[in-house]
This record gives C-alpha cells, structure tokens and sequence, in this order.
C-alpha cells in the first residue's frame, strides 16, 4: 500500500484564512439569545406530515416513562485531532490553489483527520462491554453508531427518558426536563465522545417544499402532454432553457457517468417517475433507495418525488441516483447527511439536500459539539471531491416556524445550507418570455399568498465568514445562500405525484409545487452535467462549488455567470406576527442574502469551471532493464506524467512468503509533463537482510508503483505495480 512521503507541504492562498470557528464557540447575538429562549420556552416540536412543513414548537402530551427496553439508535461524535482538515478541504476546492483539485479518498481522510485508532478501539470497546448493540465506526472516523435500551441510555448518560404524544399523535422519546444536550457522558467515554445524538427522537428536519398555485399560470412557452403541461406550472423545457441545461443537454451532456444522492424524509413511486419522464419525453436514471436506519422504505411521499422528477429532468442521463431515506429525528438526519460518504463504490460527485433546521433548533437538538462534527464530517467530504447542496428554506429570513408553518418572528436561517461546505439554494420567482429566456426575475416571496413562504436566506448566528465570501458578504458571518433558482409557487413546477400525501380526495397527480426544495436538486443536476463535462475535458469535477461562484460574482464577466436579482425582499414579518418588518433581507446589485450572487447560467459556468478545473494529470511507469539492485543499493524507475506533478516511486519488497517491507525514492517536481528516472534507495540495514537472504537462496521480488504526490505529501493517482526480481543479482 502507497504510504505518505515526508514532505513540506506548500503553502494555498487559502492557507492563511482562518479555519472554521467551532459551531457556537462565540457569544451568540441578542436576537438569536432571545429566538433560543423561544424555543426552549416552547414546547417540544412535531412533525406535520412529510410535504407540510414540520411544526417546531408544537404542544405535547407527556405519556409517562419511556420503556426500557425501547430501542434508541445513537449518533456519538468522537474526539479528533482535526487540525488542518478544514485548510485542507479549503486548498483543494479554491481556484489558484497549488492543490486545488488533489482530492483524497475517504478512507485516507478518516485515517489523517478521523479519530485515533486508540480513541476508536476504546469508544467501541466500552460500548459493546456495556451492552450496546450495532457498534461500528463510520467511514469518517467521526462517529460512533449503537443501539441501545432506554434503560441502558438512562443510566450510561443520567437522561431520565420519557415518552411524549404531540397533537398529530405521532409519538417520541425525549429526556424529561433537561435539553437533550445536557446529558453526561459516562468517565469511560469522557474524552473519547464528545457529545451525544439520539436520545430525543422528536421529528425536527423539514422539508423545504410547498403545494404551488395553478391560479397564476406559467408564462413562456409550455411542451409535454397535455395533462402535464395543464397544470399551469412550468414544464421542463422552460427551466431547462431558462438556466442554460438545454445547449448542454444538446451536445449530449446529460450526466452520464455521474452519481447524484438525495437525502429524502419519504419515498417515492417508481411509476410516478415515469408517468411524468413519458409526459416530458425524458428517460428516468437508475434509482436506488437506502434506508438509513429503517426496518423498511418510507411511504411514496410529494419531497421524494419533486426531488426525483427535477433532477430527472435537469440530469436524466445520470449513471445512477441514490436516494437516502430517514426519519426527521435528529440523529437519523445526521446519519443520513454522511451516509453518501459510507460506501467508496457508491460515493457520489453531488449530494442533493432538501431538508434542514433553524440554525437554533439545530443548535438546542445536537449541541455545540455535534454540530462541529457534522462541520468536520461535510469538510471531509468536500476534501474528496463531493459536492452539497442544501434547500435554504421556505421561511424567508425568519427559518424558525410554528407548529402551522408559520415563521417566528425572528430572524434564523436554515442549517446545513449555512455550513461552509455547503451550497445555499434560495428561491426566485422568474417571468420568461416566449423563448422561455428569463426576462425578469425578483426574490421569490409568497408571504401574501401563503404566510411566511419565501426564500430562506439572512445571516448565520452560528458560523463565521468562510474565505470564499471576503471581498463579496459585509458581515463577519457565513451569508445565505450563495445562488438562487426558480421556487415560487405562483405558478411553481408541474410535477406528478400519486401518492396520498400529494392527492386529497378528487385532487388530480398532476399539479404543481415550488419552494426552494425544488431548486435544490434542479441545480444539483446542473452541477452533475458540469461535472460530466469536466471528465470529458480531463479535468478534476467540481467538489465544494462555492470559491468558484464567488470568484465568479467578483469577476468582470460577472453578468455573463449569474443573472442577478436586484428587486424583492424575502422578509416575510409583514405578513406573520405583528406585522413588523423583520429588517432583512432586500435584493441589491450583486451578492444579497435575500438571492444570493442571483441564478447560475449553466453553459457559461459550465465553460468557465473547464478553463479553471485543473487536468487531471496521469502517470505511468516502466522499469530500466539490467538492473543490479543489490549492488546499486536501489532499484531505479522512470516515472512519466502527463502534466505538472510532484512524482516519485515506491517498492513493496517481499523476501519469500515473508511479509513486505516498503522501500520509497524521493519525490521529484516537474513544472510540465515530463519524465524522471528516481531512484529507490535501500537503507544499510535493509540492504544487510537482503544479501542475506540472496546468500540462503531466497526468492526476492519487488512490486515497484509509480505515484503522483499532493502538495501535502499523500498519494494522488499511482500506477499499477510492476514486479522486479531482485534475488540472484
């Protein structure tokens, strides 16, 4: 196996920005003290059905003791020494950077940054003594996964567990008066775990989707079937046209080669999908569905399939399209965010995220602690390659809601789309004309329509100002969103959804729906196509796509990327509470946190992520021949690569059926492609136990590698080995 050369890792631009703030760290401001005192003072949250917004302050009904043998499946954050990782992941993702574009494997991430092997072995060691059951790492090295009894849980972390019933019936597990943030945890597990996820099972995560109205019908030129395009909503090529998908689509890129995964709270119906591709004349990708922390799949749900049919339609020739499916809880949620990241064979090039919480529910349902390790976990991912995408949310710039939906009067925005490794989607609602080019846009606000609909966006209380956005937000903290696409409900998306959750009695499956949860996965597609492009151009694929965005909006060309949105406001205090103003946010020239830097014109950023992503730079080997390693003390390799690299060789020395010891040159840099002959030098001691081996006869072969480096010293792409038999020379 390929091990890290000792090197001096170069230093980014990005290198000298500040990494993230821990999640919380600071004294929170005053307005959002007092949204947390809110919501401490309120109830316990419930979930309203799976397309309605989940209520987050709604009355509960304490039923008694939890059971003890009830099952609770846990989320503990582990201790790692994290030092670097969010630089790292800033490096490789930051136009300009000497390592931008060197993404790393997961399992070499988690090895790096993840918890130590000792921290591992003991966190699970305990877990498993004390009776706990599905212990197991996970991928990151960052979370500890286990079930346990609420007996069990009661006495590990002092909880007293009791059961609760909200007024849809639903019913849950919390801790009975404390937060569930205040737990203990055990001595054992005290400086191994740093916090706790699972022991309040209340549905928190909402989905960012909204039923749209078909009294307000889509302007533009419609096509499809009849039924579809009758709903009055936009039809898909319009907002294929509209953002620039159609030229790409055209040539031929349609994703193919590419892996989009959904984090869904509902399922979905496969005919659906294909009743509403037969109506559009699209093909529908390969689909697949998890359940993350399920007995089974979740019922066919109007989230799932909005998600599905615009991605469909942004992207339909993706190689596959993985849909996560979970509870809203907030250990459930969690795991569902990482899951993409589990399994090396199904790592996708885009996670599309249509779900979230107010940045101070978020913070009283995991804590401080849990929410720097989702941070860390999304960085992770970011620094191999991945791209996110979360919904800014359906609540204007007042994210946190009642039970009914309806916006607190507060100003919050939606978390993970405020996470740095993260892109924010919020809403606009768009006027095409008969080309279906957008003619007029403005922030999308429905607050008069619908209280309290509009695109998320505003100010994080919670996480600081990320490098990308100096020079473009005014504030010192994280802004959102980054981009704005079409949410409006007035007249919103035609779509086709079956299910109960989407028909009442007598109401037909085409319809139509907005909200930012629609412009979500329609981007997500976007970005798959570009990747595509990239592969096809040699290039690295995108990853974290914000640095490129902004570096975009402050660009001359600026126009050219983004049509920007300059009129709307997404405050929607008019319309709930006393009807006051909540003060932000109002659309302006260039970036606002009402649209973000506006919407993306898909060609020309597809054009200019080409001209910026790096090639991807090949390597090969070959192996002078007449070589006498044992009296050259060393085997010499010509290493070639196809561009700028930092090269160098390595061998896995095997003496009979022994075990393999590795012998590695140093690296050599090239400025263009090129090729070097480096040598791999034995030490004296390793070249005493090899002449031994040779005078007794033993076979010795070596299986040298040619390897291309990261600035950081890690293996970027290696050759296949080639076998060298050194005995007998």
């Amino acid at each position: 196996m390929a091990a890290r050369w000792c090197v001096t890792a170069s230093r980014s631009p990005s290198a000298s920005a500040p990494p993230v703030a821990e999640v919380g760290r600071r004294a929170l401001p005053a307005a959002a003290l007092a949204l947390l005192v809110a919501l401490l003072a309120a109830p316990a949250a419930v979930a309203a059905p799976p397309t309605a917004r989940l209520g987050q302050t709604a009355r509960i009904a304490k039923l008694g003791a939890a059971p003890p043998s009830q099952p609770l499946q846990l989320v503990l954050p582990l201790r790692a020494d994290l030092t670097g990782l969010q630089r790292f992941a800033l490096a490789v993702t930051t136009p300009g950077s000497p390592q931008y574009g060197q993404y790393e494997p997961i399992a070499r991430l988690a090895r790096r940054f993840g918890a130590s092997a000792a921290t591992r072995a003991r966190a699970l060691g305990y877990l498993r003594r004390v009776g706990a059951t599905g212990v197991k790492l996970d991928a990151t090295g960052l979370f500890a996964d286990a079930t346990l009894g609420t007996g069990l849980a009661e006495r590990l972390f002092a909880a007293p567990l009791a059961r609760f019933r909200a007024q849809d019936g639903s019913r849950f597990v919390q801790p009975a008066g404390e937060a569930a943030t205040n737990v203990r945890i055990p001595a054992p597990l005290r400086g191994l775990v740093t916090a706790v996820v699972g022991l309040d099972t209340r549905p928190l995560a909402h989905a960012a989707a909204q039923p749209a109205s078909a009294y307000y019908p889509a302007n533009g030129t419609q096509s499809g079937c009849p039924q579809g395009a009758g709903t009055g909503g936009f039809t898909p090529n319009q907002y294929l046209t509209a953002y620039g998908y159609d030229p790409l689509q055209h040539a031929g890129v349609t994703g193919q080669g590419q892996r989009v995964a959904l984090i869904e709270i509902d399922g979905f119906k496969a005919s659906d999908l294909d009743t509403f591709a037969s109506c559009f004349g699209l093909s529908v990708p390969a689909i697949n569905s998890y359940g993350v922390g399920l007995s089974r799949l979740l019922a066919p749900g109007g989230e799932s399939t909005l998600d599905l049919e615009l991605l469909g339609a942004a992207a339909p020739g993706l190689k596959a399209i993985d849909v996560y499916e979970t509870h809203a809880d907030a250990a459930s949620t969690l795991r569902a965010l990482i899951a993409p990241l589990q399994s090396p064979g199904r790592k996708p090039q885009v996670v599309s995220v249509s779900l979230g919480l107010c940045e101070p529910l978020a913070y009283l349902a995991v804590g401080r602690r849990a929410l720097s390790s989702v941070e860390d976990a999304l960085a992770m991912g970011t620094a191999s390659g991945v791209t996110f995408l979360d919904a800014s949310g359906d609540s204007g710039s007042a994210d946190c809601t009642a039970a009914d939906g309806t916006p607190l009067d507060r100003l919050s925005v939606n978390y993970p789309a405020s996470s740095w490794w993260v892109t924010g989607v919020g809403g606009t609602n768009v006027v095409l004309d008969r080309a279906n080019r957008i003619a007029g846009q403005t922030v999308w606000n429905d607050a008069g329509l619908a209280p309290g609909s509009a695109g998320g966006g505003g100010s994080s209380i919670l996480l600081n100002r990320p490098p990308y956005q100096k020079g473009t937000v005014a504030a010192n903290h994280r802004g959102v969103p980054d981009v704005a696409m079409l949410a409006d409900l007035a007249p919103g998306y035609a779509i086709y959804c079956s299910s109960p959750d989407c028909v009442p009695k007598g109401v037909s499956a085409w319809q139509t729906i907005g909200g930012t949860s629609a412009a979500t996965p329609l981007l997500a597609g976007g970005f798959a196509l570009v990747d595509q492009l990239l592969g096809a151009s040699g290039r690295e694929q995108l990853g974290l796509v914000n640095p490129l965005l902004y570096e975009a909006g402050r660009s001359n060309a600026a126009a050219s990327f983004f049509d920007d949105v300059t009129v709307g406001s997404n405050d929607v205090g008019p319309f709930i509470g006393n009807g006051r103003p909540l003060g932000c946010c109002t659309a302006a020239p260039g970036y606002d946190e009402a649209s973000g830097l506006g919407s993306v014109n898909l060609t020309q950023f597809a054009q200019l992520a080409v001209t910026t992503a790096p090639k991807i730079v090949h390597v090969s080997l070959s192996l002078p021949r007449h070589q006498r390693p044992l009296a050259a003390r060393a085997v010499r390799a010509t290493v070639s690569c196809t561009g700028p690299c930092r090269l160098a060789a390595y061998a896995d020395v095997a003496i009979g059926r022994g075990r393999a010891f590795q012998v590695k040159s140093r690296p050599r840099s090239l400025g263009s492609a090129g090729r070097r002959t480096v040598a791999i030098s034995f030490t004296g001691k390793e070249l005493r136990r090899l002449r031994s081996a040779r005078a007794h006869h033993q076979r010795i072969r070596a299986k040298i590698f040619g390897v291309i480096l990261t600035g950081y010293g890690y293996v970027l792409r290696q050759t296949r080995g080639q076998t060298l038999t050194i005995g007998g020379l």
